[in-house]
């Protein structure tokens, strides 16, 4: 089985038995304001809005958002991403979502030892993406948050990625090892690291799911390019995880396929305590509800 289209997912959260209380840092943006009213509209959620209180009026008031089913919770721009992290600690929310908020300020008050959402996990941005033209569907890490994760940090990842594969309904998903070239090299050390996590797959380190490294992105995602370079295995073109070996070849790599592929995409934070709805703040209206319709299928989980 592979994983779920946002069409599915949205099904899925038509379906749910009631509501759940998201809390979005950073309501003064419309595309934040319109995601949530017709969610709440769908029955999904019941959704809190933190931030400059004239400022969330102010635009909901411009863009014709009626702000009857939301909370406010007033708070100036520098302490918007603590209040809304409270919220959720407080037991007043079940989601996170990221609104207008940059995602340094965002995450110090994740991180925050005392006050925060930290677990033993670690903590990186998962993106769903569905590539329409090809009915494929895989998922993308770490694409937000870990700069150069090593070893021990990219297995967490991996489990984490695997997790939430089968919170998705994947029984055994495939995880390719993502790197410049499928040849293992001394001068390309994410080479080094992919063939390992392959051998400790292969051991039997990570249940419930198949690993396969390093992977080019056409072996990962296209089986002709099994047959042209001759290169088999379980992944090859059936990759429904793919792990980078850093934030510059995963953000680039997710960014190129979002702006120039017909797609649909949605992003969440994992190894946070709840799930955290987590994209651009040039994310559209649309994406930030296929993000929070997989915060929501995560969440049953």
């Amino acid at each position: 089985m592979s994983l779920p289209g946002f069409e599915a997912l949205w099904q899925r959260a038509d379906a749910r038995g009631g509501p759940v209380t998201v809390v979005a840092a950073g309501g003064d943006e419309p595309t934040v304001l319109e995601a949530l009213q017709k969610a709440a509209a769908r029955g999904w959620v019941v959704p809190t809005v933190v931030g400059p209180e004239e400022a969330i009026r102010r635009t909901s008031e411009e863009h014709g958002i009626d702000l009857s089913p939301f909370t406010i919770v007033a708070a100036e721009p520098d302490e918007v991403g603590t209040a809304a992290v409270s919220q959720v600690r407080n037991g007043l929310a079940s989601l996170l979502m990221k609104g207008r908020i940059d995602t340094p300020a965002l995450m110090r008050a994740v991180l925050d030892p005392e006050h925060g959402l930290r677990t033993d996990r670690v903590i990186g941005q998962f993106v769903l993406m569905e590539i329409l033209r090809d009915s494929r569907r895989f998922l993308l890490t770490d694409t937000g948050i870990m700069i150069r994760p090593d070893l021990p940090a990219r297995i967490d990842l991996l489990c984490s990625a695997v997790g939430m594969a089968h919170a998705l309904g994947v029984a055994e998903p495939r995880v390719a090892v993502m790197a410049a070239s499928e040849s293992v090299k001394d001068a390309m050390p994410e080479t080094l690291d992919a063939a390992e996590l392959q051998r400790r797959g292969e051991r039997g380190e990570f249940p419930g799911c198949v690993v396969q490294g390093p992977l080019s992105f056409d072996l990962a995602y296209a089986p002709s390019a099994g047959d042209k370079k001759r290169l088999a295995g379980p992944v090859i073109g059936a990759a429904d995880v793919l792990l980078f070996p850093n934030l510059l070849s995963a953000n680039l790599t997710v960014k190129a396929i979002m702006y120039t592929a017909d797609c649909r995409f949605g992003g969440v934070l994992r190894g946070t305590s709840v799930p955290v709805v987590f994209m651009s703040r040039a994310d559209t209206t649309a994406v930030r509800l296929d993000s929070l319709a997989l915060a929501l299928a995560l969440l049953e989980s």
